[in-house]
């Protein structure tokens, strides 16, 4: 363990620094094998997703599609995972290069946001499933257990397009309920993962 200095005194937890970032505690790992749906459902399978923190994190980790030219997305649940289609409002943007040099763009994705929408929310679009092209990133969702506010997220993903091109895509938005939200699924709109794996972590004291 690395040992910094604080106020001329030796600190061996860099935690115990006022203001300084808290660490991760890591929930739960799933693991992609040609899944139709990959859910963390609080409760279920040592899976926590209540007021234990204020903010948790999703870390996508090479997902890849068993289906050519789709679009990774998500939803959440407020009935322990019975269902997936709260109520939503997103904006989304991205910047591209293809690997060719021929193009670059910075632009507001009109085509994939939602407005007040029970669908599930688009993290990428155009994802090709090559053996070498997959999808990484994450997700932050902030206070799911409150019955008072709205819950906020955002999302950035790195991607390979279908069409050899590098994505770099942004999402945010807030599910429009104050009930506490206890589950979050991920999934392609066509097609199952193939392969790779979601990590879900907590944020203590932030």
């Amino acid at each position: 363990m690395s040992i910094v200095t604080y106020n001329n005194r030796s600190i061996r937890n860099i935690s115990a620094i006022p203001g300084a970032a808290k660490a991760l505690t890591h929930i739960k790992t799933l693991t992609a094998s040609s899944s139709a749906t990959l859910s963390f459902v609080d409760g279920s399978s040592d899976v926590v997703l209540d007021s234990t923190y204020p903010i948790y994190l999703f870390k996508f980790v090479n997902i890849h599609s068993a289906t050519n030219d789709v679009a990774y997305t998500f939803q959440t649940s407020t009935n322990s995972g019975s269902s997936y289609g709260v109520t939503a409002t997103t904006s989304v943007f991205l910047a591209r290069h293809h690997e060719d040099d021929s193009a670059t763009t910075l632009t507001y994705q009109a085509s994939d946001d939602e407005a007040q929408s029970t669908n599930f929310l688009r993290l990428s679009s155009g994802q090709g499933n090559a053996n070498d092209e997959s999808l990484s990133g994450e997700l932050f969702l902030y206070n799911p257990s409150s019955t008072t506010f709205v819950k906020h997220f955002m999302a950035r993903d790195s991607y390979y397009h279908e069409s050899n091109i590098a994505f770099d895509w942004y999402t945010a938005g807030y599910f429009n309920t104050t009930s506490a939200i206890d589950g979050v699924q991920f999934k392609f709109n066509s097609g199952n993962t193939d392969a790779g794996t979601i990590k879900l972590y907590g944020l203590k004291d932030s």
